[in-house]
């Protein structure tokens, strides 16, 4: 096969498409961590938007002990999703524990929301299943689900 070389003082061949160099599964393991961490904390920040949405937009903010929780929720996710997104290899041991901090996070969420539908919680009670809802309850298991992966990929790769 034939080679393309450059016209500088490089002398290493470059690539024609047909011998196009795919990663090793090596490599495609070692991104994986990242990868998860990374969907778990965008998850966690929709889950902090949608509250933070519903807060506002859905008269949330005036029932006198759920309006606070929403905003302590929308703090908490954007505190732990945007520390997630943030890329160092020196921050492994936070990550685990923000990555846990989201997991508590979207199962704190779904159990509440669970319980202000069938009882009142707070004076409050959740009736329906309106695209807020929805979209969070999808952002809150896409959240478990990822981070949870992430936690245990880093555990096994310490043993």
């Amino acid at each position: 096969m034939s080679q393309l070389r450059e016209r500088s003082t490089r002398t290493a061949p470059r690539p024609v498409p047909d011998e196009a160099v795919l990663s090793r599964p090596s490599e495609q393991r070692s991104r994986l961590p990242a990868l998860l961490r990374t969907l778990g904390a965008l998850a966690v920040l929709v889950v902090g938007a949608v509250h933070l949405q519903q807060y506002f937009g859905a008269g949330i903010g005036t029932v006198s002990v759920i309006g606070p929780l929403f905003l302590l929720n929308f703090a908490g996710a954007m505190v732990i999703g945007l520390a997630l997104l943030i890329p160092s290899a020196r921050m492994r041991v936070l990550h685990l524990l923000l990555a846990l901090g989201g997991i508590g996070l979207a199962a704190t969420s779904f159990v509440f929301l669970f319980v202000a539908e069938h009882q009142s919680l707070f004076g409050f009670r959740e009736s329906g299943y309106r695209a807020a809802i929805v979209i969070a309850l999808a952002a809150e298991a896409v959240a478990a689900v990822a981070l949870a992966a992430y936690v245990a990929l880093a555990a096994r790769r310490r043993a």
